[in-house]
């Protein structure tokens, strides 16, 4: 495994953009890359920021696979009454440059329910879970994709409810944050680190906020640095972690972003409105 390499990049990423979707496809615009013949320093930082990028869209599955649909957060008071409508907490205030998000998670029958709530900046792609005969499938993800930034909603079920959470070892966080990045198996990563834990509690609800790195291992045998925040609780009888990453190069730029993603998340299983979740259930 070698770090990014500047030919060997620019080979894979020219390689992989031919099939990668279109923005009329899933409004995820393609990543282009170019040098300038000057090659300057700027240059080559931009290169490298965007073929991180890049290795980052296909890793992750937003190349060579079908979409779920995609949605906008709405509009604050939109996303407050339904929120309401649920019977919990509206979102106080909404930072400037970002949009709301309420949606339920669990809505097909291999899924128990819950309500995920956070906020992403405006101009990131909301992508939700699809549904079919057999279940729901995917889960609630936003995300500039062909700059690597993302925010995911993650549920870990085998610790099953979490008492205290905020007096839980490293380890807890350490492997449900494994578990998060790994999804599509464990040769996608190395050296992950926890590297701080922040404990905070909101309208009596535990979240431990959590600062991370590691190294994405990309099918084209090279290292993406990524650096990023993650809010872990446990409702209903699993935990929860809603968890956002960069690249490392993007990070001194997207740190704030990422961070007040992390703490706007809220999850809810009970104290919900158990018709409008049957409503829910009933529509799809």
């Amino acid at each position: 495994m070698v770090k990014l390499s500047l030919c060997s990049v620019a080979l894979w990423v020219s390689a992989a953009s031919a099939f990668s979707p279109t923005a009329t496809q899933n409004n995820v615009a393609t990543t282009q890359l170019s040098m300038t013949s000057s090659d300057t320093a700027d240059s080559r930082r931009g290169f490298m920021a965007k073929a991180a990028g890049a290795a980052t869209l296909a890793t992750f599955g937003m190349v060579q696979e079908p979409e779920p649909a995609q949605a906008f957060g709405g509009k604050l008071n939109k996303v407050n009454a339904k929120l309401v409508s649920y019977g919990v907490p509206p979102i106080d205030k909404l930072p400037d440059g970002f949009s709301p998000l309420a949606e339920v998670w669990g809505r097909g029958r291999n899924r128990d329910p819950l309500l995920v709530s956070f906020v992403f900046p405006t101009d990131w792609i909301v992508t939700l879970p699809s549904q079919d005969v057999n279940g729901e499938d995917g889960t609630i993800q936003a995300g500039e994709y062909a700059k690597g930034d993302t925010a995911t909603f993650f549920l870990y079920a085998d610790p099953g409810k979490v008492d205290n959470l905020l007096e839980q070892p490293k380890d807890l966080f350490q492997t449900s944050l494994i578990k998060s990045i790994s999804q599509k198996g464990n040769n996608v990563y190395q050296n992950f680190k926890v590297t701080k834990l922040t404990p905070k509690t909101v309208d009596g609800q535990d979240f431990m906020i959590c600062d991370f790195k590691y190294e994405l291992l990309t099918g084209a045998g090279f290292e993406v640095d990524r650096v990023g925040v993650a809010s872990v609780t446990s409702v209903g009888s699993a935990v929860q972690v809603l968890w956002t990453a960069s690249t490392r190069q993007r990070y001194k730029k997207t740190e704030t972003q990422l961070r007040t993603i992390a703490d706007s998340f809220r999850c809810y299983s009970g104290g919900l409105a158990a018709s409008k979740i049957e409503y829910d259930l009933a529509m799809d």
